[in-house]
């Protein structure tokens, strides 16, 4: 028996329905991608699915679509699947914004009604059992709707206005944005959009905004992806640490180390030297390394020594007045 006649072809083929249902138009290398085959073995799923009355439109250069109208009845969840369900459900709720949060319980509601009785006892048996608590708030509670507005912007192109409170500046700042993507770094959801005030591309923060607003302007710019942008920054220039900081010590930053650019470190002794690389010493670093500074030494660069000596500075003057 060939391969391509196996087990593993039929739900190949299942699962390729059911991603052409998912949206309005996928890409052969897309399916070829998702399911590690080559292109030639997507076309022939599709031929086969073409002659069990599947209706499905190709247009070469862009991508595969089911006819309009075209559905099937819902299809129903493994119980491992049924489960993944738990864990989303808790994670939109901890780490999206209210709105986000409502609307994904709204569309679970609906998934568990296709389940079957056992699947639906199962996932009421651990969904009591699980908790997710964030390390810090991720948005403004006065604001629910951040996420949901900053979607409709990047789908329907069009700018919005926030009320930003950078770190910088004593009080809050109007921004007009045309938002690029939104990604999740840590433990802080960011925009990355063109801030006209600025005449640049900028990050910010979602706990730090403080209002935003819907507006009717479209787009004044053509947008490259997200990816390009935050790949282009990550190839910026970037000041290099390196810091010796005792052994005993050094586990305990094991956790923390990421954030603030670590690449890698050497064992010498009863001392490990740990280096970073970061696109700023602004960025909370020298705050970072006081919290164990008595157990270590900066061995570069000299700018440091004098960022952390100036923070211990404005610190023994508070403390003496």
């Amino acid at each position: 028996m060939y391969q391509d006649e196996s087990p593993k072809r039929f739900d190949r083929i299942v699962s390729i329905l059911i991603q052409l249902q998912s949206k309005k138009i996928v890409k052969a290398q897309e399916m070829a991608d998702r399911f590690d085959v080559s292109l030639r073995t997507i076309y022939r799923d599709i031929r086969t699915l073409e002659a069990s009355g599947v209706p499905i439109y190709s247009e070469a250069g862009v991508g595969y679509s089911l006819v309009d109208g075209y559905r099937l009845p819902p299809v129903m969840f493994t119980q491992e699947e049924a489960g993944s369900f738990v864990a989303a459900e808790k994670l939109m709720q901890k780490f999206t914004d209210k709105n986000l949060g409502n609307h994904f319980q709204s569309a679970m509601f609906k998934i568990k009604s296709v389940l079957r009785g056992s699947q639906k006892d199962w996932i009421e048996a651990i969904e009591s059992k699980i908790q997710i608590s964030p390390a810090q708030d991720l948005f403004n509670h006065k604001i629910p709707d951040v996420l949901e507005i900053l979607f409709e912007s990047i789908a329907e192109k069009q700018q919005i206005i926030v009320l930003y409170q950078s770190l910088e500046a004593e009080n809050p700042v109007k921004r007009i944005l045309e938002p690029v993507g939104i990604f999740h770094e840590n433990n802080h959801w960011y925009i990355l959009g063109y801030c006209h005030l600025r005449k640049d591309y900028r990050q910010f923060r979602t706990d730090r905004i403080q209002n935003i607003q819907r507006t009717n302007n479209a787009f004044e710019l053509q947008h490259k992806d997200l990816d390009f942008y935050l790949t282009k920054e990550n190839q910026s220039e970037k000041v290099k640490i390196r810091i010796l900081i005792d052994r005993k010590i050094s586990k305990y930053l094991s956790s923390d180390r990421k954030y603030y650019g670590f690449v890698s470190e050497k064992i010498l002794g009863d001392k490990v030297e740990m280096t970073f690389e970061t696109h700023s010493l602004q960025n909370g670093f020298p705050r970072w390394y006081m919290m164990f500074g008595d157990y270590a030494e900066i061995i570069e660069p000299e700018d440091l020594k004098f960022q952390v000596k100036e923070l211990l500075i404005n610190l023994e003057n508070k403390l003496n007045s």
